[in-house]
């Protein structure tokens, strides 16, 4: 074979195995591609949960996402951008029913990208006016943070930057918003899969929050689920078909016949979050008065709740990260004068814990909570997780205690605040073990046989959250009947995390798939040292231009070395 034929074929298999590598990295096998890459990153920010993969696995119709992240931003959010980019495309190698495309909503007419504000706005996807700081200065960009996913006729929005904070967003909210991406999206498309709308209801007949002081958190709801009102009197049990039960601070107690309603649904697998205040005191109750003396709510289930594993203390818990209230200092003619003062029985509760529920939120404010005992132990092994906690600098009083507005004047002795790790908010997990188990009364029994139902003495592996503050979703309501957001504080001017909470709590409860996982995927934020930068950028620079010089001109003379070495040998011989 002489030297051109050589050539030739060389050319040829080389194209072949080009054109292979091609064909392999295209293909699917059983809907799963036959490539694969590897994660070398420690937080695993490329590989995708498990749960996530299920999903897509057994994904059998197109999903098409519309993101409408499509221009030029300034740096960090084109960063989110990219990131955004990339977690599509990780959906569509693991599924290729996943569609994307990035389209910019503000390119057009000025007519056009108006009508198409107002279809965006009326979906409730407005834009955000962002400042960025950078190396060049500050720039100012109006944003469009939301991915919209379609099937059929159906559709579910995202917001994909999800925490909006005044003033410009910190490098931290975008690292949060990169790392929550995946969970959004698999959720998106969870709930898009789904044929039918889960059921959540608030309970009424003990006093419970009107559906005023809910609104907020109920029409965040409605957007995924049917949400309703259950008389617990009107029912004989509570249907299965409700997803999750809702019990926003009670006043008045429990029935024995209602506690066995709750128990049972509970033993058949039905979800409960418990949102109770222990004592009865809010800010309004201290108004006009030198001194008030709080008592707790006889609720009737403090047998319930240490059956599965906790229960309340008769105190209240104060901390020095909490919010301000405000209180007349004087008089400025006939108006009174105010002023903000600390006031430590409005907690801010910061999560500490990476569970899915709690990771990357910011403080939830709670109002008068009291602190929980889980030392009670159960019949059977009951998983206890704290998703809110008070700081280092706490403390509990325990009733009785008179309450009054005076110490206020004073600054806050942080020598009195030595208590920390107070819990106020858990999420028990595990088979419950029913509290009429060896006391079922007839009367019960003879309930379940009339409607065809049997007792169960234990649960299947089930969950549910306690909070010590029923306020924790009580939006505030604006004297002429309107709805303040949940959790914006109107004295602090500022949003807490309450819904984000509540919203993602319930989320776990009602997951069966395993996404919530991927909401407690961490994406660390490795910053740059801005100063050790500025000062090597010279030597930095002349490595990057000289390394590929060097390395070229070293390649070229141990090629000709070589090639010396080679066709000398041959000249010799002939």
């Amino acid at each position: 074979m002489n030297r051109k034929t050589q050539t030739i074929v060389q050319f040829f298999l080389g194209l072949g195995v080009l054109l292979l590598i091609n064909i392999v990295a295209n293909s699917r096998m059983g809907g799963r591609p036959l490539y694969g890459a590897l994660d070398l990153t420690e937080e695993k920010r490329y590989t995708l949960t498990e749960g996530t993969k299920t999903l897509l696995e057994a994904q059998e119709d197109v999903i098409f996402v519309r993101v409408l992240l499509e221009g030029e931003f300034p740096a960090g959010f084109k960063r989110l951008q990219s990131a955004t980019r990339e977690m599509l495309e990780d959906f569509h190698s693991e599924s290729p029913y996943i569609e994307y495309e990035f389209y910019n909503p503000n390119e057009g007419t000025v007519d056009e990208i108006n009508t198409r504000r107002e279809q965006y706005k009326e979906e409730g996807i407005v834009p955000v006016n962002l400042r960025v700081k950078g190396v060049e200065g500050t720039s100012t960009t109006s944003i469009f943070p939301y991915a919209i996913f379609y099937k059929g006729e159906r559709s579910v929005y995202v917001n994909i930057l999800e925490n909006e904070i005044p003033g410009v967003p910190s490098d931290v909210v975008l690292n949060n918003a990169v790392a929550l991406l995946e969970y959004k999206f698999a959720n998106a498309i969870q709930k898009l899969n789904r044929s039918y709308r889960e059921i959540i209801a608030f309970s009424t007949g003990q006093g419970e929050l009107p559906p005023i002081q809910t609104a907020d958190l109920e029409k965040e709801l409605r957007t995924y689920y049917d949400v309703g009102r259950l008389s617990m009197d009107s029912v004989a049990v509570i249907p299965q078909d409700i997803s999750a039960l809702i019990i926003a601070k009670p006043t008045r107690p429990f029935s024995d016949n209602n506690k066995f309603k709750i128990d049972q649904y509970i033993m058949n697998g039905g979800k409960v979050m418990w949102l109770l205040d222990r004592v009865a005191v809010d800010l309004d109750s201290l108004q006009g008065r030198p001194e008030y003396y709080p008592k707790p709510y006889d609720l009737n289930i403090d047998d319930l709740l240490f059956r599965y594993g906790l229960r309340f203390n008769d105190d209240l818990v104060q901390d020095l990260r909490s919010t301000r209230i405000p209180l007349a200092t004087g008089m400025l003619g006939n108006a009174p004068q105010f002023d903000l003062f600390r006031y430590p029985y409005h907690v801010l509760a910061l999560p500490q814990s990476n569970h899915p529920i709690v990771r990357s939120l910011e403080a939830v404010n709670l109002f008068y909570p009291s602190s929980i005992d889980l030392s009670p132990r159960t019949k059977t092994p009951i998983d206890k997780t704290i998703l809110l906690m008070s700081s280092d600098a706490a403390r509990y009083q325990k009733l009785p205690v008179g309450l009054d507005f005076d110490f206020l004047r004073y600054d806050l002795d942080p020598n009195k605040f030595q208590q920390d790790s107070l819990v106020m908010g858990v999420l028990l997990e595990g088979t419950f073990s029913s509290m009429y188990e060896n006391r079922l009364s007839p009367e019960n029994l003879a309930v379940l046989e009339d409607i065809g139902v049997e007792y169960q003495s234990q649960s299947v592996p089930n969950a549910m959250i306690v909070v010590s503050d029923g306020d924790v979703v009580a939006n505030p309501v604006r004297p002429d009947g309107s709805v303040v957001p949940l959790g914006y504080n109107v004295f602090e001017k500022y949003q807490f995390s309450n819904k984000d909470f509540l919203f993602n709590a319930l989320e776990y409860l009602l997951d069966d798939g395993g996404i919530i996982q991927a909401r407690g995927k961490e994406v660390r934020l490795r910053m740059l040292n801005n100063e050790r930068a500025e000062a090597e950028a010279t030597f930095w620079r002349v490595i990057n231009i000289a390394t590929p010089v060097a390395l070229l001109l070293l390649f070229g003379l141990v090629y000709f070395l070589l090639r010396r070495k080679k066709y000398g040998l041959v000249n010799k011989r002939e």
